[in-house]
């Protein structure tokens, strides 16, 4: 047995995520067929409950589409936020539907950034989905867009997956595609090849990804699953990358699609999500010294080591940590309004609380709340 495919076998908690043009029609709406034959695939794999399956699943605008009458995926949040109301039940139900062929349930899972870059919400929701996955139940994971805003949007699902996988402390991240894995160049073109493993950046030099999905309804594309990849690959998850119509030998190990072998360590925290799913509201400028502090010594951000603030930001929203030269060191969630914090710039926290009071007497960043982003 090879390497890749024992890693695959012996996967236990695995996340499959498929995109909108593998579920849905060129004009809109849910192709039950193709819905049908991916769950036929997913139970299968599931091997009497041996295994468990969260599957994150694009296609709640998409199924919108039709009964609203809209003839491509429109580009303004409002209308997108309109379809994905009126797809993402009609997408629910038709998984729920599939699934209870073979007796399984199913239940909805939507997710912001805001709701896994915050402590409180991040534990909230491995506490769900785990609980979810121990009774039994396949959780369909998506973007709650029907009220994120562009501020908490993950953007794309390849991403949202990787980081649920994550999330969940999979042992198997699977991306379906319309394509049956990474090629060297354009796999419509003669003379391209497939590239059948991925161990490092190295392996990429060189190669074109295209943008869009042949259907046009979603929002990924080859750049964004080798993204994905490299996400939940250095946080020491391995990723299959094949096509929706190669499902099952990917989950079985047979030889299809892309391997991309872990780079990194797992790790159980959450700031895999806060530099890679969060928006900064705002930046705070550190001087030299916090600089090193917080980059090398790995410490939190104090008031003394802040040179200068910009942004509209409330406490709890993610911020860049920027050195004097403008470049982003770190990102974290800061504990202060920014409109409180001209007055603490360059002050002890004793002063602060002797002055304003004990409240005043803490990190602007805490070492916890806070990710390093170019060491």
């Amino acid at each position: 047995m090879t390497v890749v495919r024992q890693y695959v076998t012996e996967a236990r908690r695995i996340v499959v995520k498929v995109g909108s043009s593998s579920l849905t029609t060129a004009s809109g709406g849910l192709d039950a067929d193709r819905v049908d034959a991916l769950v036929d695939v997913l139970a299968k794999a599931r091997s009497g409950g041996e295994k468990e399956i969260v599957l994150v699943s694009s296609g709640a605008i998409a199924a919108g589409l039709a009964p609203l009458g809209l003839a491509r995926r429109p580009r303004d949040l409002a209308r997108q936020q309109a379809a994905a109301s009126v797809g993402q039940g009609l997408l629910v139900a038709r998984y729920a539907s599939s699934f209870a062929r073979y007796g399984l349930r199913v239940g909805q899972v939507l997710l912001t950034t805001d709701d896994t870059s915050r402590r409180s919400h991040y534990r909230n929701a491995y506490r769900t989905l785990d609980q979810l996955l121990t009774m039994g139940t396949v959780p369909v994971v998506n973007e709650n867009d029907t009220v994120a805003t562009e501020e908490i949007r993950f953007g794309d699902n390849d991403r949202l997956a990787a980081l649920v996988a994550h999330l969940v402390r999979a042992d198997l991240l699977v991306l379906l595609s319309d394509v049956d894995g990474l090629y060297d160049g354009d796999p419509g073109k003669p003379g391209t090849s497939r590239i059948a493993r991925v161990d490092g950046p190295a392996d990429l030099v060189g190669v074109s990804m295209g943008s869009a999905g042949k259907a046009g309804l979603g929002t990924g594309g080859m750049v964004t699953k080798v993204e994905a990849a490299r996400i939940a690959a250095a946080a020491g998850i391995p990723v299959v990358l094949t096509s929706a119509g190669r499902a099952g030998d990917g989950l079985a190990g047979r030889d299809t699609g892309t391997y991309f072998g872990r780079t990194g360590r797992r790790s159980a925290d959450r700031l895999l999500w806060l530099a890679h799913a969060s928006t900064p509201q705002g930046a705070l400028t550190l001087d030299d010294g916090a600089v090193r502090a917080v980059v090398e010594r790995r410490t939190s951000l104090l008031p003394a080591g802040i040179a200068a603030v910009e942004g509209e930001f409330s406490a709890g929203d993610p911020v860049e940590l920027r050195d004097t030269a403008g470049r982003a060191v770190a990102r974290g969630l800061v504990n202060f309004d920014a409109k409180e914090i001209p007055q603490l710039l360059g002050r002890s926290t004793r002063d602060l609380a002797r002055d304003l009071g004990p409240a005043y007497e803490r990190e602007v960043v805490h070492r916890d709340d806070l990710v390093i982003l170019h060491p």
